[in-house]
């Protein structure tokens, strides 16, 4: 699918598949191009409680509205995820608990911010060189930050998904939030914690790195997944950022001496 917004023209998918364990998909994506969003969300709580909560997310991500700046981008989306936040809390209170990370991408002009909360994850692939923009809100996170847990340990760790903030889990959402600049063929990966389950970084760098459209890749992204056995839910979604070509006028008018 393609979405125009100013500065950047996007080609971009959004995919979730419950995977091969899971009864019912607890995560949610959405994608909002004229708004310059994009967004995935991971539930928690068991059986419709999960999936309630990152739809609340998505559902109030939705209402952003197109942003004036980068700044009025973001205090729309934090807003949204206060007002989730709160909901998902009255939902707790009437069935028992409930919550959802969330990881959005919001891109106006040449301006990126990521805002999350939990363990799933936004990269940056440019010039060939992944990059994770996000860290983790996790116990092994917290361990391998101090010293006292290796990468390989923290894959093998049976509390790699013991995260230590959520939207819906405390008073406040207290999303963490990341700032930068965007550039012409940048491909961002937005993702759930069930794809980076089963996939290293450099497997996934490799793939985005494939000349190919982002549909296809996230395509790829979730056939790997359920190949290898996707025990949880998973979601991806790919935006690639490309300057768009110079109109007829603008063209002619870079040619005159």
């Amino acid at each position: 699918m393609n979405g125009t917004a100013s500065g950047f023209l996007y080609d971009f998918a959004a995919l979730t598949d419950r995977g091969c364990r899971r009864e019912q998909n607890e995560d949610s994506v959405i994608a909002l191009p004229e708004y310059g969003v994009w967004a995935v969300a991971d539930g928690m709580g068991g059986h419709a409680a999960g999936e309630i909560a990152s739809g609340i997310i998505v559902e109030e991500l939705a209402s952003t509205g197109i942003p004036v700046s980068a700044q009025d981008q973001r205090a729309r989306v934090i807003e949204r995820i206060d007002r989730a936040n709160r909901r998902i809390r009255n939902h707790t209170g009437e069935n028992g608990g409930a919550g959802s990370t969330v990881a959005a991408l919001l891109l106006h002009e040449t301006e990126l911010t990521c805002v999350w909360a939990g363990d799933s994850r936004i990269y940056l692939l440019r010039d060939g060189r992944l990059t994770r923009l996000t860290r983790d809100h996790s116990e092994v996170e917290m361990l391998i930050a101090s010293g006292r847990m290796t990468e390989v340990e923290a894959r093998a760790s049976g509390r790699r998904n013991v995260i230590t903030r959520a939207i819906g889990l405390g008073p406040a959402a207290e999303p963490e939030l990341v700032t930068g600049l965007a550039k012409d063929r940048d491909r961002f990966l937005i993702c759930s914690d069930g794809l980076t389950e089963h996939f290293e970084d450099a497997e996934i760098a490799a793939l985005l790195g494939e000349a190919a459209r982002a549909s296809e890749v996230a395509a790829r992204l979730i056939a790997g997944t359920l190949e290898r056995g996707a025990r949880d839910n998973v979601s991806v979604i790919v935006v690639d950022c490309l300057v768009p070509p110079p109109s007829p006028g603008e063209a002619e008018d870079m040619e005159r001496p």
